[in-house]
Order: C-alpha cells, then sequence, then structure tokens
C-alpha cells in the first residue's frame, strides 16, 4: 500500500528531516509514528501525500510512483489519501456537510466544486460519513459553533466522504482533553476495522499509541530506530526511541469510556 525506498528529506537548511527510510506499510493497518519533536514525524507523514516533497529516494502508493507522479496522475492519487491536522483545517464559516462535501473536490471540475453543485450522491456519501463519526445532528450547523473534537470529527468524516483508502493524521488529538481523545481515536479505530482504511497517524503519547495501533514506528532524528507489532513496544524500546526512560505523563492516561 505505501512503500518508503531509501527515502531521505533534507530541508534548505541543513537539517535533516528523514535520512534513509526504508519500510512498507500494509493496507489496512493502523500506524502510530512515535518520537520526540522534531524526529521527523511530520515529515514523515507529509511526505506519503507530497505536502512535503522529499530530497531522494522514492514513495510508492499501490503500486504507484507518487515521487514521480505529475498532473491528473499525482491528482488521483491524492484523491485516495485523506489528510487529518492538528489544527482541523475547516472553513469555520461554512456549515459541517459543505466541510465535509469538500472531500469531495477531487471528483468534480473546478467550476462545479466553486458552485457547490455537488450531486445527490455526493450529499448522501457526506451524511453518512456524519453519521459514522456520530455527528449527522449538526450537519447545518456552522462549523465555528462546535467543540474541538466535534471539530475534528468533522474532518475525519470529510476523509470519509472523499472515499480515502489512506488516512493520514498529524497529531489529531493534541489539542483535545482526554475524554474527546478516546472518542476520536475509536472512531478512528473503528473505521479501520469495519472499512479496512490504512492509517498512519502521529501521536505524542505511548499509551495511546500502544491502545489503538496494529505496529508503531519510532523516529529518532528523521531515522527509523523501531519498528514493530504492539506488543514489542517495551518500556525499553521506548527508552531507545526517547534516549530516555519514559514515563506516563498523568494526562496520557488511559480513559476507558465508550464513544458518544
Amino acid at each position: 500500500m505505501i512503500e518508503f525506498k531509501q527515502v531521505s528529506k533534507i530541508y534548505p537548511n541543513g537539517v535533516i528531516g528523514l535520512d534513509n527510510i526504508n519500510l512498507t506499510i500494509e493496507k489496512g493497518e493502523f500506524v502510530v509514528i512515535v518520537g520526540l519533536s522534531g524526529a521527523g514525524k511530520s515529515t514523515f507523514l507529509r511526505s506519503i501525500n507530497r505536502l512535503h516533497e522529499i530530497s531522494t529516494g522514492e514513495i510508492i502508493i499501490d503500486n504507484t510512483s507518487i515521487t514521480r507522479a505529475k498532473g491528473r496522475q499525482l491528482l488521483t492519487i491524492r484523491r485516495d489519501i485523506g489528510m487529518i491536522f492538528q489544527s482541523f483545517n475547516l472553513v469555520k464559516r461554512s456549515t459541517v456537510i459543505r466541510n465535509v462535501l469538500a472531500g469531495r473536490v477531487g471528483y468534480h471540475s473546478t467550476i462545479r466544486t466553486i458552485l457547490g453543485l455537488f450531486p445527490p450522491e455526493d450529499k448522501e456519501l457526506a451524511m453518512r460519513a456524519l453519521e459514522r463519526v456520530n455527528i449527522i445532528d449538526k450537519a447545518y450547523t456552522r462549523s465555528d459553533q462546535l467543540s474541538g473534537g466535534q471539530q475534528q470529527r468533522v474532518s475525519i468524516a470529510r476523509a470519509l466522504a472523499q472515499e480515502a483508502k489512506i488516512i493520514l493524521a498529524d497529531e489529531p488529538v493534541a489539542s483535545l482533553d482526554p475524554l474527546t481523545t478516546v472518542q476520536v481515536l475509536e472512531d478512528l479505530k473503528t473505521i479501520n476495522v469495519e472499512l479496512g482504511i490504512t492509517l498512519v497517524v502521529n501521536l505524542h503519547s505511548i499509551e495511546l499509541a500502544r491502545q489503538y495501533a496494529t505496529r508503531i514506528v519510532g523516529l529518532q532524528d528523521g531515522r527509523v530506530v523501531f519498528d514493530g507489532p504492539v506488543e514489542q513496544a517495551t518500556d525499553e524500546r521506548f527508552k531507545e526511541i526517547y534516549g530516555q526512560p519514559y514515563e506516563v505523563k498523568k494526562s496520557e492516561k488511559i480513559i476507558n469510556t465508550p464513544t458518544a
């Protein structure tokens, strides 16, 4: 599904973002990327859909090189990759349903999307996506009237309406309270299990990574220093990733609660 082949990223100021990454993410995996700030997590994630251009190497998406893709081919590959941001990236003055329909822009002409001329089947798809993340009652509410957790659910629904095969999430719960954090991650886990969508998620919390991931990748200075199933992600291995003993912070303790 996603293959990194000798991928490196060097920024103009000489900082190494990625250092010779070689790994493959299979269809249906829930991969969590962990590491200190500056370890390369966001660079890794954003290189998958070419929000960041790599310096050397190649990234393959579904047997096609996104690194070499141009024009319509690049747009088609990106259409299959949804993105969830820490800051939600919603149009705050637009309704929830309009924000979710933004996931359909890759399927229509620029004029149609600017005018909001989405076909009925797109609107039905958007409503089903909102229903899946338990926020359908807010469909015609302005996005800036929602809580942070609700806004993040809208961004998840947008990726679902996009019919993405891969969803990338860059610190999707960093600005949320512990209860809402669990609810959002439960939504992501559900769509991973029930829909088979591949998830690649950056998280700061080790405990959340252990609870939700099927595989954990640890980065340090742009290099992969750990890659394995959750069962192998011991405290000792995390010490290697972080360069110091890892202690669970009070804010990272898991709250066991059903989704709302």
